[in-house]
C-alpha cells in the first residue's frame, strides 16, 4: 500500500491507494479539484460541503450519461461478438465437413492407384505372354518353313 500526498481545495491530504496506482490518483484528484474550482468560481462561496456535494453530483452525471451513451454500443458489441461466434462455429463445421470429404476422396485416390498399379502389372504380364506366344509362333513358323 502507498502513501500519496495530494493537493484538493488549495489544502493537502495524505491518501493511501496500492502500489502503482499514484499517478492515477494523482490524476483522479487533480480532475475533482478542477472540477470543484470550476464550480467554485462560477457559484462563489456556498459552502464548502454543497459545493463539494454539488461537484460529485456533476460527475456522477457525467458517468450516467456516458454510461447511457455506450449502453446501446455495448447491445451492439455484443451481438456482433454472437454473430462472430456463430460464423466461427460455422466455419469450423465446415471444416470439418471438408476434411471428411478430403480424407473419403483421398481413399478413393488410394484405391484407383492401387486399381492402376494391379492393371499395369496384369498388362504387363499379358503383354509378356503375347510377346512370348509370338515369339513361339514365329520360331514355329520359321521351323516349319526350313522342313
Amino acid at each position: 500500500m502507498a502513501n500519496i500526498n495530494v493537493k484538493f481545495n488549495n489544502k493537502d491530504y495524505l491518501l493511501s491507494c496500492d502500489d502503482g496506482q499514484e499517478k492515477s490518483l494523482l490524476k483522479l484528484v487533480s480532475y475533482l479539484d478542477s472540477r470543484h474550482q470550476q464550480l467554485k468560481d462560477k457559484l462563489g462561496n456556498i459552502g464548502e460541503n454543497k459545493l463539494l456535494l454539488i461537484t460529485a453530483i456533476q460527475i456522477i452525471d457525467d458517468y450516467f450519461n456516458l454510461k447511457k451513451k455506450l449502453d446501446p454500443d455495448s447491445k451492439k458489441l455484443e451481438e456482433i461478438s454472437n454473430k462472430f461466434l456463430e460464423l466461427k462455429k460455422l466455419a469450423i463445421q465446415f471444416k470439418e465437413k471438408k476434411d471428411i470429404e478430403i480424407n473419403e476422396l483421398q481413399k478413393k485416390i488410394d484405391n484407383l492407384e492401387s486399381k492402376i498399379t494391379e492393371n499395369n502389372q496384369s498388362f504387363e504380364v499379358i503383354l509378356d505372354r503375347t510377346t512370348d506366344a509370338l515369339t513361339k509362333f514365329l520360331d514355329q513358323s520359321k521351323n516349319n518353313e526350313i522342313q
